[in-house]
């Protein structure tokens, strides 16, 4: 499955809670280049692995001038957790009602051993400081992601 969204397209405000509790709005962050990713699960292997590497290497993207978002369907109290668990320095949004997973077209039908089930579709944005998608991962590299996001947004910046 792919977003509907495209590199180049405005990227679709949204407000939701983090794991705080306090409301979060794409618009807080104008002016600021923005990592958007969307995650299935707080504290499976393959997210956990995810945040890890976005947590290891938050220091080279906030030198190269990137804020983290993560979202997931989880509630702000699990959110609160794997925070707590993994010590991660970024924000955490919980899309109980899926609202931005719409949005950014990453909540759909997935597949695993012949099942079938709705699920979210792991995929990072890179927004810029206009709010234009420059970059779109529809399969993030999860245990390089962080220089992954940096070694393209380079690319796009010669």
């Amino acid at each position: 499955m792919a977003t509907l969204l495209s590199e180049g397209q405005k990227a679709p405000d949204f407000k939701c809670k983090d794991q705080n509790g306090k409301t979060v709005s794409l618009k807080d962050y104008k002016g600021k280049k923005v990592v958007l990713y969307f995650y299935p699960e707080d504290d499976t292997p393959t997210c956990t692995i995810q945040a890890c590497n976005l947590r290891d290497n938050y220091g080279l993207l906030t030198k190269n001038g990137f804020e983290v978002i993560g979202v997931s369907p989880d509630s702000e109290k699990s959110h609160k957790k794997f925070e707590a668990k993994f010590d991660l320095p970024f924000i955490l949004i919980a899309d109980e009602k899926h609202d931005i997973l719409n949005k950014y077209g990453v909540w759909g039908e997935k597949q695993m051993f012949g099942n079938h089930y709705m699920g979210v579709h792991r995929t990072t944005f890179v927004i810029d400081e206009k709010g234009i998608i420059r970059k779109i991962f529809l399969k993030p590299k999860n245990k390089q992601h962080a220089e992954e996001i940096v070694k393209e947004w380079n690319k796009l910046k010669s």
